[in-house]
């Protein structure tokens, strides 16, 4: 089994970068990512998942 921590794309919080493998602590990125573009978009693929979200509960509550 491949080791996650040096093998895939992460997201720094931190220094607002993609980093590839072991780099910042796991608390200050976001992933892993399958590729240096996906991790690239973490941001704006949370955005979009936290709106889906809150649409989601709108509709649960009417």
């Amino acid at each position: 089994m491949a080791d996650v921590q040096n093998d895939a794309w992460w997201y720094c919080l931190k220094h607002n970068t993609v980093e590839h493998g072991a780099g910042c602590p796991n608390r200050e990125r976001m992933g892993p990512y399958p590729d240096e573009a996906t991790a690239a978009r973490a941001l704006g693929i949370a955005a979009e998942r936290n709106d889906a979200w809150d649409s989601d509960e709108e509709e649960d509550r009417w």
